[in-house]
């Protein structure tokens, strides 16, 4: 018996590190120390900061795994991977530094996993951060032959004082919501159910353009760093933050929210996309069920004094962002909770 017998390849893991190794190296940036293939990754704190405060992140990708593995979307689930953390650390006002990425699988597959790690390499270069390291592990007999689960971790620096920590949160504050791609990554093992029960598969189509369902599904995160530094380099103040993911608006708006203060929302300040329409239907999903387990189209929201709404808005239309006003922020009939108000029971 030997490693490879018990389903281990060590020769064909060091193959896999070098096949990735360029798409690693490309996201590299300058304060990165050393290459690829160290115990641990090192990184210079980027100069011009008094008082530096390192914001960080993890997250996976969930059951949405299940099904780009179905449909071999391996690509998408990889820059899905950096959004889901990125997108959490850049509320804090921090512009992401680094990640780092592990890839569990039952035995490796090179094609599948090089194209995970292109994708998560995308996502990090798509908002400036450099893939650092990772793990990739194979376990035989844990994972199911051709599965695999990805995690990331994410590291972002901000000023102590351009720290976004609520405090700046003020009753009449606008919220801007700025559109999703679709689902993102949330909601996938309602959605599972939903396709078995309609027996649902590639060649189905949805909405009024008869769009491809799975497609759809599978359409990647959207990256907010880009637009979230284009408001901040026009000297928009930010107050406040929040990525909608798991637990939709009712759960994660308020978290950007101080004691005493709730959002007021007006549900109907945008056009919900077609595929929450359908999943409602197809589900037979509650609405409320439906606001709190999907975006239903707001993937992130910005909270900023009422004056400077049209510029954001400009600056959200440059970065060719589909964004609007859908709500303020309110004294909440609680002095020692948050919530969000106008939204159904």
């Amino acid at each position: 018996m030997d490693y490879k017998t018990a389903g281990v390849d060590v020769e064909g893991g060091r193959a896999f590190i070098d096949r990735i190794r360029a798409s690693v190296e490309s996201t590299h940036r300058s304060e990165v120390i050393g290459g690829l293939g160290g115990f641990g990754g090192c990184f210079r704190i980027p100069s011009g900061f008094s008082q530096p405060v390192l914001v960080s992140g993890t997250d996976g990708v969930g059951t949405k795994l299940e099904l780009a593995q179905q449909y071999q979307a391996h690509f998408g689930v990889g820059v899905d991977l950096v959004a889901m953390c990125v997108n959490d650390v850049i509320t804090s006002g921090a512009n992401p530094l680094f990640f780092l990425d592990y890839i569990a699988t039952g035995v490796l597959q090179p094609e599948a996993m090089a194209e995970v790690v292109a994708g998560i390499a995308h996502g990090c270069s798509s908002t400036g951060c450099a893939l650092l390291g990772g793990e990739t592990a194979e376990m035989p007999g844990f994972y199911s032959p051709g599965r695999y689960d990805i995690a990331g971790f994410c590291v972002g620096v901000v000023e102590e004082a351009d720290l976004i920590d609520k405090s700046l949160i003020r009753v009449g504050d606008q919220i801007i919501g700025l559109s999703s791609s679709g689902l993102h990554s949330n909601g996938f093992s309602l959605v599972r159910k939903i396709l078995d029960m309609n027996k649902a598969d590639h060649l189905s189509c949805f909405g009024s353009n008869n769009l491809p369902l799975i497609d759809e599904l599978l359409t990647p995160t959207t990256l907010y760093q880009k637009v979230v530094q284009s408001l901040s380099q026009s000297n928009i103040p930010l107050h406040g933050m929040a990525h909608i993911t798991g637990g939709g608006l009712p759960e994660n708006l308020p978290r950007c929210l101080p004691k005493g203060f709730q959002a007021r929302v007006d549900s109907l300040s945008w056009t919900r996309p077609e595929i929450f329409q359908w999943l409602k239907d197809a589900g037979d999903i509650s609405e409320r069920d439906l606001w709190h387990t999907f975006n239903l189209g707001v993937g992130f929201c910005v909270v900023l004094p009422r004056e400077c709404v049209e510029d954001a808005l400009q600056v959200c239309i440059h970065e060719g962002l589909e964004a609007w006003t859908m709500g303020e922020v309110e004294e909440s009939s609680s002095t020692h909770k948050v919530g969000v108000a106008g939204l159904p029971d």
